[in-house]
């Protein structure tokens, strides 16, 4: 079977963020390590990542990692980041996701037209927050725009910046795109505008550019800029008891 490419750049950046020595499996499967340092998920829990038709899974302790195993032993690869799936399997305290990943590369980025004035200013500028500060805190927690390390290009409304993209810097040389738009600017094609210059921004660093989202609507924005959705991610805090599958 031939590799593809970009699908092995992207689990390479998962591997490094495992933070222990793991490998995605090369035909299916899962594989289970214990990492305490993992950034696969918050500080103590587990996280699950799937890429292709394979997973690793990251685990806060010893006791977790067995937990784990035991629990998602069997399962099929594509439900390892089903909430539902997993709950019913895993004593799991809270869970964060899914949410999918999407990667695209030189050769299939679609660069957006420019059809409005496209500005750039550095990371943290004022009225980059005073957008980030104006949105419900959830959207500005899913967006990650006030931990951008790359610059942000904005589009403005008169004074106001009322949409915004740029990327975090990860490990294993990848670009985390972040994109905000205010509320009611949303549906006039600002976040592909706004997107579509980080994106080029971060393959012209020699970056591979990944798209992390749960809703339609970010996932349809990377769509149209040739992102392909290679995975997901699941993570939870488990109570350290035992699966609730049965033997």
């Amino acid at each position: 079977m031939a590799v593809d490419p970009l699908l092995k750049q992207a689990q390479s950046v998962w591997e490094t963020l495992a933070a222990v020595p793991v490998s995605f499996p090369p035909v299916g499967g899962l594989n289970v390590v214990t990492s305490p340092a993992s950034q696969l998920a918050p500080p103590s829990w587990a996280g699950i990542l799937v890429l292709g038709d394979a997973a690793i899974v990251t685990a806060p302790t010893d006791r977790a990692g067995q937990v784990l195993r035991r629990g998602l032993a069997g399962m099929p690869i594509s439900a390892l980041t089903s909430a539902e799936a997993v709950r019913a399997v895993l004593p799991a305290e809270e869970v964060l996701g899914p949410a999918v990943l999407g990667y695209v590369s030189h050769d299939g980025f679609r660069l957006v037209p420019t059809v409005c004035s496209v500005e750039r200013l550095a990371p943290g500028h004022q009225d980059l927050m005073t957008l980030v500060e104006s949105v419900p805190p959830e959207d500005a927690g899913e967006s990650g725009m006030d931990e951008i390390t790359s610059a942000a290009f904005v589009v403005r409304k008169g004074a106001e910046v009322v949409a915004a993209a740029g990327f975090q810097a990860w490990p294993a040389a990848a670009a985390h795109l972040c994109v905000l738009t205010a509320p009611g600017e949303r549906g006039r094609g600002l976040a592909r505008q706004v997107a579509s210059a980080a994106v080029a921004q971060a393959l012209a660093d020699g970056l591979l550019p990944q798209w992390r989202a749960r809703l339609m609507a970010s996932r349809n924005v990377a769509r149209a800029l040739g992102f392909r959705e290679l995975g997901s991610q699941l993570s939870l805090r488990l109570d350290q008891g035992e699966p609730r599958r049965e033997g």
